[in-house]
């Protein structure tokens, strides 16, 4: 894991004269809670139920109704495309460091904890966590997301 996180960080490796610098010691020097609160919504994210529906938090009724319109009564497309996160917009817009090793590796994390959360917040559910990690031209491509396998009666 260190060799990866050298690979995916290779600022580690300049700190202390060239002797390099371990992740937790580089984010204490490089880091700040405001960044760390933020991402907690990344990599904690708020699920909720609406309707049967389990739902990444933010959406707005409107945005629901339309989609349903569109899916056509489909839960699983409608979860689908309702519960996406695109890798590329974890960051801010005009940041330049997103590689394809770093998208798969930040979605690989994702779909182990969102697999983690949908199973401690809604035991009696299953759901399937989709990540597709090959290789893309376009890295806003990459992008994860979840829905309930069998639906709520």
């Amino acid at each position: 894991m260190a060799n990866e996180l050298n690979e995916l960080i290779p600022e580690l490796r300049d700190w202390n004269n060239g002797d390099g610098i371990d992740v937790r010691s580089w984010i204490g020097c490089s880091g700040n809670f405001q960044l760390a609160i933020g991402y907690s919504t990344v990599f904690w994210p708020e699920f909720v139920e609406f309707e049967g529906y389990v739902l990444r938090a933010g959406f707005s009724v409107e945005s629901v109704r339309a989609w349903e319109r569109r899916e056509g009564g489909n839960r699983r497309n409608f979860e689908a495309v309702m519960n996406h996160l695109h890798i590329a917009d974890i960051q801010y817009l005009g940041c330049e460091d997103l590689t394809q090793e770093r998208a798969v590796y930040l979605g690989r994390v994702l779909s182990q904890i969102y697999r983690a959360k949908l199973a401690w917040q809604f035991p009696g559910r299953r759901f399937e966590v989709l990540f597709d990690d090959t290789p893309r031209e376009n890295l806003t491509d990459y992008q994860i997301t979840f829905f309930q396998v069998e639906p709520v009666g």
